[in-house]
């Protein structure tokens, strides 16, 4: 069976208004239904940019991009597109609205003018999926920074989204608020949701499905995180870092103490070293 693109960019190239710089150039993609994708690059690569249009916040200056068939800049399809894709932003602080958890996780679905009913069994379904059922009755300033980051990603669940873009959802946090929130990111994808996780971080997109390299606003690269991993030199180039488990694998590689010919997980690297 052929893969179903739920969100296509052909040819997309924006430049901001006001300025002749084009912060996307010439972007040609295809995400599928159920696919786990993670968009990389570094600090003005064009990552957000390209998050944005996703969901018609920003629509294209040449090119054209389509959600579920929907073109963005219509006028007409903006709402179905929004409720299609939702967004999680860097700072949980600009989308948390409610002081009261629970109250934060149905603004959407009040908004949306849904019953009673099916509002509280999403309510109930997005806090549970996050970790937050015994915080919902919790004053939304007394969350800690992981907490909050999942509180944002629960309101975007109660919207009932087929398709999460992260855009840098994990750079503010702790290594343990992060750990929290890429584990919450598996079980979603496990659901069959279909997610894009915009980041700089190499060492969260061992778990996509497929991985694409921005520079200077140019999709310059696209696979699966194992090819990636075999040219290590080629992220130095392009101002990423490798994550360690995989500069460890290479180095075992050099001095002939481990055989494998493709990065492993942390775990397969400590037990061929105890074999």
């Amino acid at each position: 069976m052929a893969k179903e693109a739920i969100c296509a960019l052909k040819g997309v190239s924006f430049a901001y208004p006001g300025t002749s710089h084009f912060a996307l150039s010439n972007i040609d993609l295809e995400i599928y239904r159920g696919e786990r994708v993670a968009i990389v690059g570094e600090n003005g690569s064009g990552k957000s940019s390209l998050a944005k249009h996703l969901n018609a916040l920003l629509q294209p200056t040449q090119g054209v991009c389509l959600i579920c068939g929907w073109d963005t800049r219509d006028p007409e399809r903006l709402f179905d597109i929004r409720r299609t894709v939702a967004m999680v932003f860097q700072n949980p602080d600009n989308q948390i609205v409610a002081a009261v958890v629970e109250e934060d996780v149905a603004f959407g679905p009040e908004n949306l003018g849904l019953p009673p009913e099916e509002i509280s069994e999403r309510v109930d379904w997005a806090l549970d999926v996050t970790g937050l059922s015994e915080l919902r009755r919790r004053p939304t300033y007394a969350l800690s920074g992981g907490q909050k980051q999942r509180l944002a990603v629960a309101g975007a669940l109660a919207m009932n989204p087929e398709v999460l873009v992260l855009d840098e959802a994990t750079s503010m946090l702790d290594p343990s608020g992060r750990e929290e929130l890429l584990a919450l990111f598996s079980t979603l994808h496990n659901r069959g949701m279909t997610l894009v996780q915009i980041t700089h971080r190499t060492e969260e997109i061992l778990d996509c499905d497929r991985v694409l390299i921005l520079r200077g606003g140019c999709l310059v690269w696209s696979g699966v995180p194992i090819e990636l991993f075999m040219e290590p030199d080629r992220l130095f180039e392009w101002g990423l870092d490798v994550p360690d488990v995989v500069l460890f694998w290479h180095k075992l590689r050099v001095h002939g103490l481990i055989e494998r010919t493709v990065p492993p997980s942390p775990l397969e690297v400590v037990e061929s070293l105890c074999r």
